[in-house]
């Protein structure tokens, strides 16, 4: 079980300290990522991607749910009610429902894609003003030696706080 935690850093420069004390501790580059205005010049530290810039995951998995029950009504409608010279079965409903849940995360994913990560929001004015956002994914046995140490060590970096689920592809 993993655990998402926020750090807020006032610079580049901050950025590439904390990642080199969290190299040392052994946390993997792969589960750091930084996200910066275009202005701030982060060279060699993993940049957020779009994957976490976007609502892309939310939007699809929002999509999946509401395309499956309305997938799913459509198949009973079309079970009660057929077309005129059609016999139906009752797969028709897993069909239907399959096909709206693709369906749906497809479109909502779309829609997601083109607007800013919802989860980001409130950091959203610190980035453009400056600031880099650390995004780190600890083993939840981690998460509080992680903290402490770079508060400890960085009385600048403000801790804003942890992601309690974690999406399971990203």
């Amino acid at each position: 079980m993993k655990r998402r935690l926020y750090f807020l850093l006032p610079d580049a420069t901050s950025a590439h300290q904390t990642l080199d004390e969290l190299l040392l501790a052994r946390v993997n580059e792969k589960r750091m990522r930084f996200w910066a205005n275009d202005d701030t010049h982060l060279k060699d530290v993993p940049e957020a991607g779009f994957l976490d810039k976007t609502d892309l995951i939310h939007g699809s998995e929002v999509g999946m749910l509401l395309g499956a029950a309305l997938g799913l009504l459509g198949g009973v409608l079309m079970l009660l009610y057929p077309p005129r010279g059609f016999e139906l079965r009752t797969e028709t409903i897993l069909m239907t429902a399959l096909a709206g849940a693709l369906f749906g995360a497809w479109v909502s994913g779309m829609a997601g894609a083109a607007i800013p990560n919802s989860r980001l929001k409130a950091f959203v004015a610190e980035v453009e003003n400056g600031g880099v956002l650390l995004i780190v994914d600890l083993p939840l046995r981690r998460t509080k030696e992680i903290e402490e140490l770079i508060t400890k060590r960085h009385p600048e970096i403000r801790f804003c706080g942890v992601e309690p689920h974690i999406p399971a592809f990203p």
